[in-house]
């Protein structure tokens, strides 16, 4: 299946969360790359391009995870990839902008930053890279919502 999650919706079904689908061909990770459009932070990079229009859908956000050798062994590779999934998977679908291609590359930091620590890393780079969008349905009680 190419999706990481399905569509959440909240329980009225008012407002959609967007999907995440997976970026796997080499040339789509070079055309993110190639807008220059990045964040450094202790903990991972984030590329941001704007999806191609052959493939746009406004539900969808495409999310591409990389590791060097210079993260480590191909076990602590893995281990960073698989932290930076989770941490795109907790973030992006409530709060980046969708219509919009990702790449998250883990850092020598990575497997040994705290989770939050990494979670706030990327919340951060989506802040700054200006693809920070909240699509969390707005609770009754909400005062910021009225």
């Amino acid at each position: 299946m190419n999706h990481m999650s399905g569509t959440a919706t909240s329980i009225s079904g008012a407002q959609e969360m967007p999907i995440i689908e997976r970026l796997k061909v080499r040339s789509d990770f070079l055309r993110v790359a190639a807008t220059r459009r990045r964040w450094a932070t202790p903990g991972l990079v984030l590329q941001v391009a704007q999806t191609p229009e052959e493939v746009a859908d406004d539900g969808i956000i495409r999310v591409g995870f990389t590791a060097s050798k210079k993260v480590g062994d191909a076990v602590t590779r893995n281990h960073a990839r698989r932290r930076l999934r989770e941490a795109v998977r907790q973030v992006m679908p409530a709060h980046a902008s969708p219509g919009r291609d990702f790449v998250v590359i883990a850092r020598a930091n990575t497997v040994r930053r705290s989770f939050n620590d990494l979670v706030s890393d990327l919340e951060s780079a989506l802040q700054k890279l200006d693809v920070w969008g909240d699509t969390k349905p707005s609770s009754p009680g909400d005062k910021s919502a009225q």
